[in-house]
């Protein structure tokens, strides 16, 4: 069988030139068909979330490692802070913080780091396909083609090397993973090849997509489940087993820090309606072949509007070549291949099916069923070869470049009937057709080496085409945000800010706002560029205690409702806002609002995008005594109406404490305290974001963090303390996280050094 591992012989091939020259002219194809993408459309990898979230993120990163610190969190995001809980950032990944910190080197723009970002995963994703289908004995023109299709289908460059950047981080190494476990799993290999597998799925688990991981549990499934049949002893199990939990041990303090803040996040509970989004329709699966296919899908809004199935685009060699093998002789290409053909069958099914938390948009899973299509197309080949031969329109009408032609033809047909055909149908059917056509061509050339090589070359072609048809930007918002965002102006990178302002995806996007913008209002998480401190921030999970309080949307915007109760209420010396410590407040141009009341603020500067509003007096301090233990106003939760806000007797308040020479770092602060003896305790509030996982000592003595409610850290002091206060964020996850990786890495070299000193000998 295809899937079983492999004999010795195999093993030898990366020493041979049929394997040098197959990841050359998979390179140099996926280089040409990147430089064509990035010809048409040099803003390709710029889009939404690499605006708004990942690059400004990633800035960050770029520094805190500059400045020696562990980018665990960001002190220029209240609702983004939490890098590491984040977990699309790839906090823990090497290979993510390698990455940013040598793009961040060199001198790009915005949209060429964007782009340098995608290509350096999108290289190690082709590769992983490539060495994927090798590991199952395809020859490498065949494997070259499941590269390509692993690193450039639809779901790829239209969501993932262009938009969810932590989705590429994770799939980069979905198939090295399925590499390494088919190793492990491989009876023939060494005892040692239980350790082929663990880097692999600690890159995956750290590369910041939940999905994947879910994709990891899938094919550690079935993959155990096949050793088991095919070996008929569960010691089958072991090698697996032991690699999968190597991998997950190195990658513990990613997992663990998802695990601790997704409960109670704003992802966590979520509307009912938002786990029938995306979708894949059944009706939508002839987009495999034609992906101008154009049906009715469920989008962000939970509305059915119509949409092409770009994101499904697998350069048509792939589904054409399963569907004549399933045809013609679908029978020995089940008996055959029972077990991948099962997974891609489940694979679609699941897509199809409604998720929920961080596993919402089942089509999601489209990348894992483009990887899983392209294996069981490269395995369908010898069933169609082998019907090849002679030159009899017999024969040639038995090869997969006629079937390709002759089912792009049905379906255009088809679509055009039940009016799924799309803006672009007639256009796209007729370049499939012309590329259906020159393949067929290219199989009457009596060339040996032109055949084997035409089904990479063929979906590299279907590839380009579709893509400069149909638009890779299948709807998100593109926004026109300019190199000026690094410097801070007309802000005061001293004072913490609350920027007001609409749904960016509504109000900014191109087509709604010309001109640059940003400068002023900083939308999402774009204050890290220039770090400026904001409350606002971009984050799809929202751990944050101020997210889940203020109503803050993904984008970083609140509610009108919430923005006037912030501004028109708490705005005050004593509200919430003061109490958070901002004192800085920007208001976009759209809206006619402003902080109350007027003689605490001072409107500083109106720019063309809003007005800037200082507190009156010196910027708060990050670290204050404070006298007060609860707000005037009691919040009583989140609500959509203004009256569940009640006034309620203010307790009595703390002493002043003395504070001087505030160290405020990214994971810590420190700062000299002194209460004065014989009165009350003093309260000391740090501006800051509250999380689990911050301790606070004097002196070398631990004292107990507490959080105003679960805003931001409070510590309360005795009468007649004094000494070097310190705040440090040292969650549990992270001790014990670190711990559990330092185990498996040890554990892991070991291996590795055993099994060398065993080759070594033998």
């Amino acid at each position: 069988m295809h899937s079983l591992g492999l004999g010795g012989s195999d093993r030898s091939d990366l020493r041979h030139g049929s394997d040098f020259a197959g990841v050359l002219a998979l390179l140099a194809l996926l280089g040409a068909l990147i430089a064509v993408l990035l010809g048409r459309d040099p803003l390709l990898f710029w889009n939404d979330d690499y605006e708004l979230s990942i690059l400004p993120v990633f800035a960050d990163v770029a520094r805190s490692w500059s400045e020696g610190h562990l980018p665990l969190l960001s002190p220029y995001s209240w609702v983004c802070s939490n890098l590491a809980g984040e977990f699309q950032y790839g906090t823990f990944s090497i290979f993510v913080n390698a990455a940013v910190v040598l793009i961040w080197k060199l001198p790009l723009t915005f949209p060429q780091q964007a782009a340098a970002l995608s290509i350096v995963h999108l290289v190690p994703l082709a590769l992983g396909g490539y060495f994927l289908a090798r590991e199952r004995k395809v020859a490498p023109p065949l494997a070259a083609m499941v590269g390509l299709v692993a690193a450039t289908n639809g779901w790829v460059i239209c969501w993932g090397a262009t938009d969810w950047f932590g989705a590429l981080g994770a799939l980069t190494w979905l198939p090295w993973t399925w590499w390494g476990m088919e190793r492990a799993g491989d009876p023939a290999r060494s005892r040692w090849r239980f350790l082929w597998p663990a880097p692999f799925v600690y890159l995956l688990v750290t590369g910041g997509f939940p999905y994947t991981v879910l994709m990891l549990g899938l094919l550690v499934a079935w993959l155990s489940l096949r050793s088991v049949v095919q070996q008929r002893r569960l010691i089958a199990l072991l090698p697996i087993a032991i690699g999968l939990s190597l991998g997950l041990g190195l990658s513990a303090p990613a997992w663990l820090a998802l695990f601790d803040y997704l409960r109670g996040s704003a992802r966590e509970v979520q509307e009912s309606a938002a786990h029938f989004q995306w979708v894949v329709p059944i009706a939508s699966l002839p987009g495999f072949v034609l992906p101008s296919w154009t049906v009715l899908w469920a989008d962000f809004s939970t509305r059915l509007m119509p949409h092409s199935a770009t994101e499904m685009t697998c350069g048509l060699v792939a589904p054409v070549v399963m569907i004549a093998a399933l045809l013609r002789r679908g029978q020995e290409l089940v008996r055959q291949s029972v077990w991948e053909v099962t997974l891609l069958l489940v694979l679609i099914i699941i897509s199809m099916l409604p998720t929920t938390s961080v596993f919402r948009w089942s089509f999601r899973w489209l990348p894992f069923i483009h990887l899983v299509l392209a294996i069981c197309a490269a395995d369908a080949f010898p069933f169609l070869n082998s019907e090849n031969g002679g030159m009899s329109w017999k024969k040639f009408s038995t090869r997969p470049s006629f079937a390709a032609f002759v089912i792009v033809f049905v379906l255009a047909v088809a679509a055009r009937i039940f009016g799924a055909d799309g803006p672009h149908g007639s256009q796209l059917a007729i370049t499939l057709l012309l590329i259906a056509f020159v393949w067929f061509v290219i199989d009457l050339i009596p060339m040996t080496a032109l055949h084997a090589w035409s089904p990479a070359g063929i979906t590299f072609a279907a590839l380009v085409g579709t893509y400069l048809v149909l638009p890779t930007n299948v709807g998100v918002p593109k926004y026109r945000l300019e190199q000026q965002l690094t410097r801070p102006a007309p802000l005061d990178p001293k004072r913490l800010y609350l920027s007001i302002y609409p749904a960016p995806e509504e109000a900014y996007r191109m087509g709604r706002k010309e001109g640059a913008i940003g400068q002023t209002i900083r939308l999402g998480s774009t204050s890290m560029w220039a770090a400026l401190r904001f409350v606002n921030g971009y984050s799809p999970i929202r751990p944050a205690g101020v997210a889940r309080e203020f109503d803050f949307a993904i984008h970083g915007e609140v509610p009108d409702w919430m923005s006037n109760y912030l501004l028109g209420w708490q705005a005050g010396p004593d509200g919430e806002l003061a109490r958070l410590g901002v004192d800085g407040v920007i208001v976009a141009d759209e809206l006619d609002a402003k902080p109350e009341p007027a003689e605490e603020w001072v409107l500083e500067t109106w720019t063309d995008e809003g007005r800037i509003f200082y507190r009156r007096g010196a910027p708060f301090p990050t670290v204050r005594s404070v006298r007060w233990p609860e707000p005037e106003l009691v919040n009583s939760g989140v609500r959509s109406r203004m009256d569940v806000h009640e006034r309620t007797p203010a307790a009595a308040g703390f002493a002043t404490a003395a504070i001087r020479n505030i160290d405020d770092s990214r994971n810590a602060v420190a700062a000299d305290v002194e209460v004065a003896d014989g009165g009350r305790p003093a309260l000391i509030a740090f501006s800051r974001p509250f999380f689990r996982g911050y301790h606070a000592s004097l002196g070398g003595q631990p004292l107990d963090v507490s959080s105003y409610r679960g805003l931001f850290p409070t510590v309360e002091l005795r009468a007649g303390t004094a000494g070097r206060l310190s705040l440090v964020y040292r969650p549990w996850w992270l001790t014990s996280g670190c711990a559990i990786a330092s185990i498996a890495a040890a554990a892991w070299l070991s291996g590795v050094l055993a099994a060398a000193l065993s080759r070594r000998r033998s």
